[in-house]
């Protein structure tokens, strides 16, 4: 696998690389297209996208039409796919399968279970747990055929993290979840770094919110950088995993600016002191 950028190695001996471009909300097929081909000439080498963004299918075909374009195989990029909570235990090998069949790439390099809880359950449900042993156990199979060449969770919190790590024959080799300057999640990155698990973040911009936050736009400008980049930067430069996302070629380019640069130590500490807990996105504590 070329790897243009830094990366990150995974518990399993996997190269992923450190920026992919996340894929929620992209939908059509002309504005993935346009969104992967912006993507690949800037340099990303990783796509992330889940059965939930309804999407898959358009991402695979805009990779399969565009790899050549660009002189690259499909070993040249980390593809990662997600099981949606309507799939969570009994429906777990159909979610997999079909995720392999609407991307259509012969496998894929990074499958995660999206969310600890099960679609239709209520949130402290007892069924939780067993639904999502029953999914890592179907995960496990499929890393074994070949057709995962590694496997993760999603908003999982340190409870939930804990009771995988008891129980699972494969442990996970990334944990996806929220995180950015106000949400410094210490306690999952210690359970990551202690355990081997890679940490990778969704979510850095906090939804946009915090672009106008007045730390990070006094950063950028001292850094003549844009604020998206400043946040992005704050979390490669923890050797955190990245996926930024936009429709628009511009901010896709500009996104992947990340590794020409530099934010000081000082600066590093001020944005890291904006950590109070918020989350922007949707919150898996109460998830049995």
């Amino acid at each position: 696998m070329t790897d243009p950028q830094p990366s990150v190695l995974l518990n399993n001996d996997i190269q992923m690389p450190l920026l992919g471009l996340g894929t929620f909300r992209l939908q059509g097929q002309e504005d993935t297209y346009s969104a992967v081909d912006a993507a690949l000439k800037a340099g990303y080498r990783a796509f992330d996208t889940a059965a939930v963004y309804r999407n898959e299918a358009h991402l695979g075909h805009a990779l399969r039409c565009l790899l050549p374009k660009h002189g690259l195989s499909r070993e040249d990029v980390f593809i990662t796919s997600k099981l949606g909570p309507k799939d969570q235990g009994s429906k777990a090998r159909n979610g997999c399968q079909k995720s392999l069949e609407q991307l259509g790439l012969g496998y894929i390099d990074l499958y995660l279970i999206h969310w600890p809880g099960t679609q239709g359950l209520p949130v402290g449900d007892k069924r939780n747990p067993e639904n999502r042993a029953q999914s890592w156990r179907v995960l496990e199979e499929f890393y074994s055929e070949g057709k995962f060449r590694a496997i993760g969770v999603s908003n999982y919190t340190v409870e939930h993290m804990q009771e995988l790590l008891k129980s699972c024959k494969v442990p996970p080799a990334v944990l996806q979840v929220e995180f950015h300057p106000k949400l410094l999640q210490n306690d999952l990155r210690g359970l990551c770094k202690i355990r081997g698990v890679c940490f990778q973040a969704y979510s850095s911009l906090g939804t946009g919110l915090l672009l106008s936050n007045p730390v990070v736009l006094e950063i950028a400008k001292e850094c003549g950088r844009t604020p998206a980049q400043v946040l992005l930067r704050w979390a490669v430069q923890q050797s955190i995993a990245v996926l930024p996302k936009s429709s628009q070629p511009e901010r896709v380019k500009e996104n992947g600016r990340l590794f020409d640069f530099e934010i000081s130590e000082e600066d590093m500490e001020r944005l890291s002191a904006l950590d109070c807990g918020e989350k922007f996105c949707w919150d898996p504590t109460q998830v049995s």
